[in-house]
């Protein structure tokens, strides 16, 4: 076990207020029983951390060091008492809540070991674990019509598994660069998401009036889960993946009650179901079969966690996925 000094510090960037992130200079974390700590080489940047950057009246300033990074990677530096099956030196994916820094704690059952094959690539496990329980639990299997809306860097990634596993794609998305990523991840028909009725008739002719098998919404705003329950068939199944944490929405339940739907949202938040997708996207990654690194589309030093914000809140032409390397 390497034993690092009470004393030592790092730094971590602190989210002091709205749109106040800054970089101090605090206290490195050491690992108790159980534990690891890891020397991060980075950590992604998630629409979810969006609000609390914004400032919501709910959110309590400042956070805690580190907060509210958890996509992070890097090196396992030190481990606590009682830990096996991690060893110094190697490189692991983290579920943790404090990665927006140089060093980092977590738990074993938080962390996944990054194979050789992927040595030197960024790896931010959490959003490609996402990505790995969206399409498990929509239930996608080889023959089905699959309609994805929003096609960013979880749309694209379930585009890929989906196609992988022989479902038809009809990928659903606004910007013209994001139909073009639909057509490199393997999606069949690429429609422009434009006008409600106009997709609606296109998908309708596609699927011979059947509509889809599955129908998955990532965009998380009013229109596209309006536009998601019009294209799943009868007994099909909606599978709500995105973000809606904006405010209250509304749905049409005589369309759902009338179709029959599955309703499945796939978020997560058990913390094993979370680590099982990151492992399973570490295969997946690390056999070819799922290629992220051209969805990382923007980085940024620890120092320029502001502007990273402001990037993912504007979305420049061409922008997907941000990430944080220390």
């Amino acid at each position: 076990m390497e034993v690092g000094m009470s004393s030592a510090t790092m730094n971590a960037a602190v989210l002091a207020g709205p749109k106040g992130a800054r970089i101090e200079r605090v206290a490195r974390p050491e690992p108790g029983p159980g534990t690891l700590r890891v020397k991060l080489e980075g950590c992604g940047v998630c629409g979810s951390n969006l609000p609390v950057w914004e400032g919501r009246e709910w959110f309590r300033y400042p956070m805690q060091p580190g907060a509210p990074g958890h996509e992070g990677w890097g090196v396992v530096d030190a481990v606590g008492s009682g830990v096996t099956g991690f060893q110094v030196g190697q490189r692991v994916a983290t579920l943790s809540s404090a990665a927006y820094a140089e060093y980092d704690v977590v738990s074993t059952e938080s962390a996944v070991l990054l194979p050789p094959s992927l040595a030197g690539k960024p790896f931010p496990g959490e959003p490609l674990g996402c990505a790995m329980n969206i399409f498990r639990r929509g239930d996608i299997q080889a023959g089905q019509t699959v309609a994805i809306i929003g096609i960013g860097f979880l749309g694209a990634l379930v585009t890929r598994l989906a196609t992988n596993a022989g479902a038809r794609v009809l990928a659903i998305t606004r910007r013209p660069y994001a139909l073009e990523l639909a057509r490199m991840y393997g999606a069949a028909e690429c429609i422009p998401m434009d006008d409600h009725y106009k997709i609606i008739e296109r998908v309708k002719s596609l699927t011979h009036g059947t509509f889809c098998d599955r129908v998955i919404e990532v965009v998380g705003e009013q229109w596209p889960l309006d536009l998601a329950a019009e294209l799943t068939r009868e007994r099909g199944k909606l599978i709500i993946a995105g973000y809606h944490q904006d405010g209250p929405r509304q749905v049409n339940m005589q369309l759902w009650n009338w179709r029959g739907l599955d309703v499945i949202n796939a978020h997560e938040r058990d913390p094993k179901v979370y680590v099982e997708g990151i492992r399973l996207a570490v295969d997946e990654v690390a056999s070819g079969r799922l290629d992220p690194f051209p969805l990382f589309t923007h980085r940024f030093g620890l120092d320029e966690l502001n502007l990273a914000f402001e990037t993912m809140r504007t979305r420049p032409e061409g922008f997907l996925k941000a990430l944080i390397t220390v």
